[in-house]
């Protein structure tokens, strides 16, 4: 080829979205002289193997090549829209690695399928002028002032309570935690730069969009959710792709949004166990903000009502500042025990009633339905389901009982152990002490919020709301009183976070109080029911975190879990335990859960649990990958079980501590 020709050829990198551990690396195709339109970041479909073709993004092109071997050519542009952007790569490659993970997996969260109407649109209306900032109200305090110029640190915790906001439907109420988040991200949008924030679920979103569109304008929220219609998601992707600052919010996925200027990256109520993400690689929303933030340099914030022990790992190294934003001053009253476990105490019905006078009032439950369980009327063995084994309930009082997780109606039920055909309810639901509230306060409405009876906000009327943990609706004004029941139910539970997220969900519901009402804590004392009469929640992270160190349990260590066939396991094994620090607690067989049948795979496979140092991470990483790479080059037949699966960061393991 003369030296003109090679000049005009041009080459791509081009990362491939596949879930095979094997292709997670940087291609290189020739780009045909006629193509137009290869440009970093642009999506692109290029062949493979034979005829297979496969879609990617172009991380760059160059005039000269890398690959000394035979190169393809790009089949085709998919889209001109540079989707993939460079910090969100560098980002995505940075967290695969560190979670053992491939690349494409993360890019799959962080960039939506793209809607070719939306694009053309986007496309021909080109870059808009941003909106002028609104005036702030005349009572907006300054929140954490110079926390974007210094590009400060911080762990926040929010002390509670709820404010109103202007919203285009007129008046709305929200958390003052939303007030405080929206203030810093006008921070951030006052200096020309981009902030996201990340929620666990639509209520908080909702709440931190009110509270955004007071403080910076309607036009300057843009929402990243996978709740949205599709074009509605694409859209607001796009208007991220460009220079134009806005604030990003949305759950967990929203943590990769593109931010070239980043300046603000807030994560609110980081313990919150929906921001871990349930897809490989797994990684946890607050680990990726960590990551996001040593590559921007932006300012961070891990929010919350209660101090996570991941926060207080951070914030006793230093990496973290402590903050407490406000004062909520209520009067938290932990009760003992009741006469059978199970009535509201004396002293929160007082309450309940007294509070009725004037405004509504809230009581936070375990379950929905009408009876979260049901046994045996003749052995008392546990009601379950006879197709899937999953729990029987009852959803309202004249509702059969059905399962829990299936929802098979289980109308010929039949003990296997003494063949009874009677069940017995145990426990109340929300349903059934809704009804019973209602009988002993006659004339007082009662609502109930839970997974089928959402309900997100309310007036000051009195009434009683019955609503189950992470339901709870904002109350105009908050709530008159508010009673956390079965507290001793959650407790018994199994699992090494049981008490930090039993801290978590009460100091939630007590952050939704009105200025001096009165909080009950129904059964529950000691050292829990402290965390949530003080101030703060730190010296309850810092006891967990200190004793959980003596234990070498998550967060003070990393974990990691080995599953897969036997040969492979104690191969990867061999390998993980020669790194430093490194301890390795098993293999056993591996269980089937509750309900599962027992599989051919399941019965042949074992799983490790391996401890290491924060500071033998990378080098775990780099070890495990290369394990599973090794283990998916090895011939499989279709359908067979995965020999090797490794699990960085896994909390499964640590749930029936």
């Amino acid at each position: 080829m003369a030296p003109a020709e090679q000049g005009a050829t041009r080459y791509a990198r081009v990362v491939v979205d596949s879930r095979l551990p094997q292709l997670d690396r940087v291609f290189e195709y020739r780009v045909p002289p006629a193509m137009e339109g290869v440009a970093p970041g642009v999506r692109v479909r290029v062949p493979l193997r034979g005829d297979r073709l496969a879609d990617g993004w172009v991380l760059d092109v160059a005039d000269e090549r890398a690959w000394e071997g035979e190169v393809a050519d790009v089949e085709r542009v998919v889209s001109p829209v540079p989707v993939l952007q460079p910090e969100v790569w560098a980002l995505a490659r940075a967290v695969a690695d560190r979670a053992a993970g491939g690349a494409s997996d993360v890019l799959r969260l962080a960039i939506p399928g793209r809607q070719a109407r939306v694009e053309k649109a986007w496309l021909a209306r080109g870059a808009a002028e941003p909106a002028p900032l609104p005036a702030l109200a005349d009572d907006a305090e300054a929140v954490l002032p110079g926390l974007v110029e210094a590009r400060r640190r911080v762990a926040l915790e929010c002390a509670g309570g709820v404010a109103p906001v202007a919203a285009a439907e007129g008046e709305a109420w929200v958390g003052r935690w939303a007030v405080a988040l929206a203030a810093l991200a006008r921070q951030a949008l006052e200096r020309g730069e981009q902030a996201i924030l990340v929620v666990p679920d639509h209520r908080e979103q909702r709440q931190l969009r009110l509270a955004l569109e007071a403080a910076v304008g309607a036009d300057r929220v843009v929402e990243l959710d996978a709740r949205q219609p599709n074009p509605d998601r694409y859209r607001g992707f796009l208007r991220c792709v460009g220079q134009e600052p806005v604030a990003v919010i949305g759950p967990r996925s929203a943590v990769y949004a593109p931010a070239a200027r980043l300046g603000l990256l807030v994560v609110w109520e980081d313990g919150d166990p929906l921001l871990a993400e349930p897809l490989a690689p797994w990684v946890h929303a607050r680990d990726a903000a960590l990551v996001r933030q040593a590559q921007s340099g932006c300012a961070l914030v891990l929010a919350g009502h209660a101090r996570s022990t991941d926060a207080e790992r951070l914030v006793e190294l230093g990496f973290l500042e402590h903050e407490l934003l406000g004062r909520h001053r209520v009067r938290v009253l932990p009760t003992a025990m009741t006469d059978d476990g199970r009535r509201i105490p004396t002293q929160a019905f007082a309450a309940l009633r007294d509070a009725l006078a004037e405004r509504p009032v809230l009581v936070q439950v375990g379950r929905p339905g009408h009876a979260p369980g049901l046994r045996c009327g003749g052995c008392g063995a546990r009601g379950r389901c006879q197709a899937c084994g999953g729990p029987l309930g009852r959803r309202t009082r004249q509702a059969p009982p059905s399962c829990r997780l299936c929802g098979r109606i289980a109308a010929a039920w039949r003990c296997p152990t003494c063949r009874a055909t009677a069940l017995v309810e145990v426990g109340r639901g929300s349903s059934r002490i809704a009804e019973e509230l209602g009988r002993a306060l006659p004339g007082v409405p009662v609502v109930v919020a839970d997974g089928e009876h959402e309900r997100l906000s309310l007036d000051a009327r009195p009434r009683i709301v019955v609503a189950t943990r992470g339901a709870e609706p904002i109350a105009e004004g908050g709530y008159g009183a508010v009673v956390l029941l079965d507290g001793d139910a959650l407790l018994a539970r199994e699992g090494l976070r049981v008490a930090e997220e039993a801290v978590r969900q009460w100091a939630t519901a007590r952050a939704l109080a009105a200025e001096g009402a009165p909080v009950v804590l129904a059964g529950v004392a000691g050292p829990i029911a402290a965390a949530l009469t003080g101030t703060t929640t730190v010296p309850f992270a810092r006891a967990e975190l200190a004793e959980r160190r003596a234990l070498r349990f998550p967060p003070a260590v990393r974990a990691a879990t080995v599953t897969g066939l036997p040969d492979a396991v104690a191969e990867a094994l061999e390998a993980l335990a020669a790194i430093p620090h490194v301890d390795v607690l098993g293999p056993v067989p591996v269980v089937p859960g509750p309900g599962a049948a027992p599989t051919a795979s399941a019965a042949h496979s074992e799983r490790a649990i391996v401890r290491f140092g924060y500071a033998e991470g990378a080098e775990l990483a780099g070890a495990a990958r290369g394990r599973v790479l090794a283990a998916a080059s090895r011939p499989r037949k279709p359908g067979a079980q995965v020999r090797l699966r490794i699990r960085l960061d896994d909390p499964e393991p640590f749930d029936g501590l």
